[in-house]
């Protein structure tokens, strides 16, 4: 594989053994410690991020391999009017593969086009998360010991969470998937995402505002942040913000079974009071992801 750029780029097959490789690092991490020694990752990101940026860090460097790059786009030429192109194409000088971030959608894609090294999208505006996805995946698998045959609650933003799009894209090639998807009307899944996405495949699906609605139905509830940074007009973002509050009293009727999941950051969508329920795995999921981006980045340096 040359580039992440898309969920879709990867088969079934391939997400399968990522996992795989995933969960025997989670068990062996001494076995990959110097897997990657004298390889370098280069981190650029257009775009603020902890949990991706320090994720990828920490998996590079648990594989032996050192990291260099920017957290934010003022600190690289960018901000003096250098092209994404060129810096990709010096920045690849440099490095043996590169994680990117940028708000606008199809960023990575045009800088696989010019890079001589793996590029791997760590998002790109609303767009895509690949990264993001496999995170979700090794999670859902580890935490329900299964792929298929689940009932998954997105609940939030799903105009413009790349986390949910991407999800829903990789999900729908397992069998039997039901979604549901709780929105306010200004943040319903976009009618592309259901009509290339979910009705092309057949996927069940229902709609609904109300998060308590479908709560006994559901084996994952997918809780997403309204993203302020994705509104121009912050009388709406106000307005939105708190539409959704996942606390104890609105769980009282789910599964006990039930893995509640987050991409994190958090604002306040989700209750402190739910951190100490055993069905929150967003804190897991967290770290879940350093371990299904080791596994990617020995995957795309060709690193056995």
């Amino acid at each position: 594989m040359e580039h992440l750029i898309d969920i879709k780029d990867l088969s079934v097959e391939e997400i399968d053994n990522l996992i795989k490789v995933a969960k025997d690092i989670i068990a062996n991490p001494e076995k990959y410690s110097h897997k990657c020694d004298g390889k370098k990752l280069a981190t650029l990101f257009f775009e603020p991020s902890t949990r991706t940026r320090l994720s990828f860090e920490s998996a590079m460097l648990s594989l032996g391999g050192n990291v260099l790059g920017f957290s934010e786009a003022s600190s690289s030429s960018v901000s003096k009017g250098e092209t994404v192109a060129d810096t990709i194409r010096v920045v690849a000088c440099y490095s043996d593969i590169i994680a990117m971030r940028h708000p606008k959608e199809g960023a990575p894609l045009v800088a696989s086009l010019k890079s001589p090294v793996p590029i791997i999208n760590a998002g790109d505006g609303g767009h895509n998360h690949p990264t993001q996805t496999l995170t979700d995946l090794l999670t859902i698998q580890s935490e329900k010991g299964r792929l298929e045959n689940l009932t998954i609650g997105l609940c939030g933003d799903l105009k413009f969470g790349r986390t949910v799009h991407s999800l829903i894209t990789a999900m729908s090639r397992y069998k039997n998937i039901k979604f549901v998807l709780i929105a306010p009307d200004e943040l319903k899944l976009p009618e592309y995402v259901k009509k290339d996405v979910l009705e092309k495949n057949n996927i069940e699906y229902c709609e609904t505002n109300d998060i308590e609605e479908y709560m006994d139905k559901l084996d994952i509830l997918y809780m997403t942040r309204v993203q302020k940074e994705r509104f121009f007009n912050e009388a709406d973002y106000i307005r939105l913000k708190d539409y959704y509050i996942l606390n104890k009293e609105k769980l009282k009727t789910a599964k006990e079974d039930l893995c509640i999941m987050h991409p994190l950051p958090r604002v306040n969508e989700i209750s402190t009071d739910v951190d100490e329920d055993p069905r929150a795995c967003y804190f897991k999921q967290a770290n879940y992801g350093r371990y299904i981006r080791m596994a990617l980045i020995l995957k795309m340096l060709g690193v056995n």
